[in-house]
């Protein structure tokens, strides 16, 4: 049974994601670390987009609901053959590997949050998602603008990054070409040089850390390849914050590890569909389409089979 695991980034997050947890699934070492970090009323906090849109929450909730839903997976199925997580869903991957335990990526969410804060506020930034448009001619013009490809998702769908106003113009110029354009709820331009601050600081505060080999293959953002040495995980997850994520190359990356499967791990369907329409020989399906864990599992196990 081979199967891996995607974790999901912030803007992913709404109040209905996985109803079970929380309700059903009431115990856990992630879950009690998330309630600790955020307040037993997470859930019903995420009305406020104000709130749930923060760096501050989106980040450590996002970890934390994706190692929630894996503890209530995890003794109903093997260990994943390999683990990939976008963007702050890298915490979770690493954790789930055996890298650091839970209450340790739920605290270094917290590090990386306040360290991307720290660079927006010298140099505020946001992220726009741009669609149905050639990635080489988006970079042309994020680069007329200023802008860095923060994250290819494939052939003609990226992610641009840089400062509020030259994503306008950036837009309002590929709108005009003809590409899709929509600005996403996130306020820093993450995985461009603007984070360079905060990929030293996380180095900083990774040094004294001890992470262990993991258990499973990590397929990291910063390289775009199947890692298992310590060192390189530490510089990879403190280098992806400042530097391009080719999430179109990790998921070709994981395909090449001959899996059966592959399930997104944490709230809504978006990666899922990525790999779908990437990978359509090895079938995704989202944790957050199933209606409990169980039958999340039994569809993992029937699938690698």
């Amino acid at each position: 049974m081979s199967f891996g695991l995607l974790v999901p980034g912030q803007g992913t997050q709404h109040p209905a994601m996985l109803p079970w947890l929380g309700r059903e699934v009431t115990g856990g070492v992630a879950l009690r670390a998330l309630v600790a970090t955020l307040g037993a009323d997470w859930r019903a906090r995420l009305a406020d987009a104000a709130w749930a849109d923060s760096n501050g929450v989106a980040q450590p909730l996002l970890v934390g609901i994706a190692l929630a839903a894996w503890e209530a997976l995890r003794d109903a199925l093997p260990r994943p053959a390999a683990v990939a997580g976008y963007s702050v869903g890298e915490l979770a991957a690493f954790a789930i590997a055996g890298v650091f335990d839970a209450e340790a990526a739920l605290r270094l969410a917290g590090v990386r949050a306040a360290a991307m804060d720290a660079c927006a506020r010298t140099a505020p930034g946001g992220l726009l998602a741009v669609s149905d448009w050639p990635v080489a001619a988006s970079a042309e013009a994020a680069a007329g603008e200023g802008l860095h490809v923060a994250i290819r998702l494939g052939a003609e769908q990226c992610l641009l990054g840089g400062p509020e106003a030259a994503l306008d113009a950036a837009q309002a110029r590929l709108a005009a070409a003809g590409a899709r354009c929509k600005r996403l709820a996130i306020h820093v331009a993450s995985h461009t040089p603007w984070m360079a601050a905060a990929t030293q600081a996380l180095r900083d505060a990774f040094g004294p850390l001890a992470f262990a080999r993991p258990d499973a293959l990590v397929v990291c953002d910063a390289s775009a390849r199947a890692e298992r040495d310590p060192v390189a995980l530490k510089e990879a997850l403190a280098a992806q914050v400042s530097r391009t994520v080719a999430w179109d190359a990790c998921m070709d990356a994981l395909a090449e590890r001959r899996l059966r499967c592959v399930l997104e791990l944490g709230p809504g369907t978006t990666l899922s569909k990525l790999w779908n329409a990437r990978h359509p020989a090895i079938p995704a399906r989202a944790i957050d389409e199933f209606r409990s864990p169980a039958a999340a599992a039994a569809w993992v196990r029937q699938a690698a089979a």
